[in-house]
């Protein structure tokens, strides 16, 4: 990959990333630290530290503790944060401060304003609430938003990534425009995550791997494989995610050993998201939207398994229905379970939307590569 490293006689630059928990960008964006340190940036990652600090230092990136509740909607609470975090850029000379996902958004541009740090990346990684509430008050949020990070949280020189080209329009953004680019997600290593042939059916192996969280729909993947296989279809589904303790929408473990009966059964967390969709035929995931673009549907495609997903932001940017999957409509269960059904009863269309997903992959900027060198020509003109 071509990072195109700055001058070594020059002083080297500072980009600090500003995510609410080290977890998160241990998962997601190591490699987008790497790239920015192979870039010859000075690198730091402030953030709510637990068990990822070692992954991170890995890097070459340097670690700054900030605790930063990201489940507190106390405007007190991410007020004094950002007063925090204004210091810490102070300290760390930022000249690039790059925020991933709303809160730290909201947080880090507040503190780069604070701290006069014009040069500002920041990154979407979904809507969540705000995106998937269609009612007034979702309509309100939105706007009120719109008018912070394209306001007084904005500089001449700040940068938007938007995983989806919907999230970007929800903002007031033309996704083409200038200062906005679209990437993959976090990108996927399509080495990592394989595909390997597909296990023997009937029945049908759906697998949903993901936080088990009302919002990601688990509920209706649920119900639509007791609708399917109450109509005859040999369908099994596995559930992989725990619950997210620090998130409302959390569903509780009583309720997820509860599910795991008739088709269903749920295995926990799994550290092997590439072994778990080796034996199985589909990932489900059917969100009720605010997503940016699902990690696990990256993966799942990575893999050659065919997706089943529903048509909300993020979700609908990777998957073309009929191509590399199915779209059906959120919170539907008898739509859901017809793209079961029909899945079942065709296993060359599940072997070809597969296929059709590791090309789209490969192809379509999904991957690790595609989106690191994509953020990096945004740090190299915020460098110039």
């Amino acid at each position: 990959m071509d990072t195109s490293a700055p001058n070594p006689a020059a002083p080297r630059k500072t980009l600090v990333f500003v995510v609410t928990e080290d977890w998160f960008f241990a998962s997601h964006f190591l490699p987008m630290a790497r790239a920015a340190v192979a870039m010859g940036l000075s690198v730091a990652v402030v953030t709510r530290v637990r068990d990822h600090r070692a992954v991170i230092e890995a890097t070459g990136a340097r670690v700054v503790p900030l605790e930063a509740e990201r489940s507190s909607l106390n405007p007190m609470a991410a007020g004094y944060a950002a007063g925090q975090l204004a210091g810490i850029l102070k300290a760390l000379n930022a000249d690039i401060v790059h925020c991933i996902a709303l809160r730290a958004i909201l947080i880090g541009g507040t503190a780069a304003a604070m701290a006069g740090i014009p040069a500002r990346v920041y990154a979407l990684t979904g809507l969540g609430l705000l995106g998937a509430r269609a009612d007034a008050t979702g309509r309100l949020a939105r706007v009120a938003l719109r008018g912070l990070i394209r306001g007084p949280l904005a500089s001449n020189r700040t940068r938007f990534l938007f995983e989806n080209p919907d999230d970007a329009r929800a903002l007031g953004l033309d996704p083409a425009e200038t200062g906005v680019t679209i990437v993959g997600g976090a990108g996927v290593d399509p080495g990592a995550f394989s595909p390997l042939p597909l296990p023997p059916s009937p029945p049908l192996r759906v697998a949903l791997v993901a936080r088990m969280l009302w919002s990601k729909g688990v509920d209706t993947a649920v119900e639509a494989v007791r609708r399917a296989r109450a109509d005859g279809a040999a369908v099994e589904l596995s559930l992989y995610g725990a619950p997210d303790p620090s998130n409302r929408r959390a569903i509780p473990e009583a309720t997820l050993r509860d599910w795991s009966r008739d088709g269903v059964t749920w295995h926990g967390a799994t550290t092997d998201v590439a072994g778990a969709y080796a034996r199985h035929h589909v990932a489900c995931l059917p969100s009720r939207g605010g997503e940016g673009l699902p990690r696990t549907l990256l993966e799942a495609a990575a893999c050659g398994r065919a997706l089943l997903t529903t048509d909300v932001p993020g979700c609908r940017a990777l998957v073309r229905d009929g191509i590399e999957g199915l779209v059906v409509p959120p919170d539907d269960p008898a739509a859901l379970a017809n793209a079961l059904e029909r899945l079942a009863a065709d296993p060359g269309l599940v072997a070809r939307m597969g296929a059709a997903a590791r090309v789209r992959i490969e192809a379509g900027g999904f991957t690790e590569e595609a989106v690191t060198r994509a953020v990096c020509a945004v740090y190299r003109e915020l460098t110039q």
